[in-house]
């Protein structure tokens, strides 16, 4: 059995208006649980992506002017309708990227909440008033939209990725260009159909689909962007700050992790084993912040080795719109599906040993890879260093806490880690020398809304989410205001 599908068409929505690309050409986009076609993108161009960021530019006029209160309306009306679309929605994100139906839902609704949450900020942000050395003067530092933004989304969470570029955008009075992944443009075309429903003003937000190398690059070197936001990798984090910096333009990037998850002698056992197995079969593995690498105490290694092993084996995957009962779905794409095979050989080549795993699915259709764990690994080999994208875990052991950190802290990534321990001394050394934007304890890898999430190292610069987030979003301007210098 396999889902039926109806191959879709759609434009690109620019100034309010869903229209045709400047170019015919298209792109295919697939089902990456079967493989087949499900739709066709304009494969837009550079001309595109100018005239959207004409379209946002003379927007923001007038958007810019709008009280804060006013334009945190228009984001409760889009999450209200978004919420009123949710099945549609996941199903959407499920057919194009292979997210098993219950996460799928999470995002949408999490994506709903994350706008209600920034709109909510509407009467929070704020400047301040300081105090001058000069008699009769007021210093005043205030808080302005930088104008126009554009970001450039990933596939793996593409619905709420739009949120969390434009919600804190738009609230802070700026406008914005979107470029979908072509992986999964289809969900941000039908967010498209939210905003033209809840009469956002045009030009407010756009999308347009097409390449990186051309829109993209529009995107990142168009002097009329204030600010480009990416979340993708490395590399593409790379080319876009070559791009942005003819004009200076500033640059907000979340880019790839290598999260380690240490586990001390003290531990519980059982919740490692429940919240590291969560935090990498999550979306197949293609989550940035996922637990991409384990250091387990030597002490309590067989135990834990044995119960994460079979946790792993028992991990159910296939086709996320034929069986709601699974736990992951496919990777995304045949490219993905090689990388990951590529990686796996290459550490058995070097003397990794496959405790489950370790294959790609004997599935008829689709780019499926068995959910894999490894062992015989150090610290020192790529499968630790080299981000997975994929449902693959390796595992080393360690002597001690200072072994621990001075494993998981070399690594040229920064993104996220976490540890388990009963210890309160181990938790605080622990928080405070770990070289990772985030440390979780205790629990999964998942942040909050009113969170800060940021990369350090190779992992990204600025961040997203709550107050330290919304700030990304905005420049600083001081007024010296002098008053009444006549004397009487």
């Amino acid at each position: 059995m396999s889902s039926v599908t109806t191959v879709k068409s759609y434009q690109l929505y620019i100034n309010g208006e869903f229209v045709d690309s400047m170019s015919d050409e298209k792109t295919e986009v697939l089902n990456p649980a079967t493989g087949k076609a499900i739709s066709n993108v304009p494969k837009g161009t550079r001309e595109d992506a100018s005239k959207a960021i004409d379209a946002a530019e003379k927007a923001q006029k007038s958007w810019g002017k709008l009280p804060a209160i006013e334009r945190a309306r228009y984001l409760h009306a889009i999450s209200a309708e978004i919420r009123k679309n949710v099945p549609h929605l996941a199903r959407t994100i499920s057919e194009e990227m292979g997210k098993v139906l219950p996460l799928a839902e999470v995002e949408v609704n999490f994506t709903a909440d994350y706008i209600d949450y920034m709109a909510e900020w509407a009467r929070r942000y704020e400047g301040e008033i300081v105090q001058s050395d000069r008699p009769n003067e007021n210093i005043f530092v205030q808080k302005a939209p930088i104008g126009v933004i554009t970001g450039i989304l990933p596939w793996n969470f593409p619905f709420f990725l739009i949120a969390r570029k434009a919600a804190p955008a738009l609230v802070t009075g700026n406008t914005i260009v979107l470029k979908p992944s072509d992986f999964s443009p289809n969900n941000a075309l039908e967010f498209a159909k939210i905003i033209e429903k809840v009469g956002l003003p045009n030009g407010v937000i756009n999308f347009v689909t097409g390449p990186g190398s051309t829109v993209g690059q529009e995107l990142a070197s168009n002097p009329k962007v204030g600010m480009v936001s990416l979340t993708g990798s490395y590399a593409a984090g790379a080319a876009v700050m070559r791009a942005a910096a003819e004009n200076i333009t500033k640059v907000s990037l979340e880019l790839g992790g290598k999260a380690p998850a240490i586990v001390m002698d003290d531990a519980d056992i059982d919740l490692a084993v429940k919240s590291i197995v969560a935090s990498r079969v999550i979306n197949t593995g293609q989550v940035c912040n996922c637990a991409e690498r384990v250091f387990v105490h030597e002490k309590i290694a067989d135990e834990f080795i044995d119960k994460i092993t079979k946790a792993m084996a028992a991990t159910k995957y296939g086709d996320p719109l034929v069986d709601n009962e699974l736990d992951m779905g496919p990777l995304v794409s045949e490219n993905a599906l090689e990388t990951v095979e590529r990686m796996v050989g290459e550490a058995i080549a070097s003397g990794a040993k496959v405790l489950t795993g370790g294959k790609r699915a004997d599935k008829e259709e689709g780019y499926h890879y068995e959910p894999t764990v490894l062992v015989n690994v150090t610290s020192k080999d790529m499968i630790m260093r080299e981000e997975i994208f994929g449902p693959v875990l390796p595992i080393a052991t360690f002597r001690d806490l200072d072994e621990a950190l001075e494993y998981a802290n070399d690594c040229e990534y920064g993104l996220t880690s976490s540890i388990y321990t009963q210890n309160i001394d181990v938790m605080m050394r622990a928080t405070n020398e770990l070289q990772f934007g985030e440390t979780y304890v205790n629990r999964e890898n998942f942040e909050a809304i009113q969170g800060f999430h940021a990369g350090w190292k190779k992992s990204g610069i600025g961040g997203a989410d709550g107050k330290h987030g919304l700030e990304e979003f905005l420049q600083t301007r001081v007024v010296y205001l002098q008053y009444n210098q006549k004397k009487k």
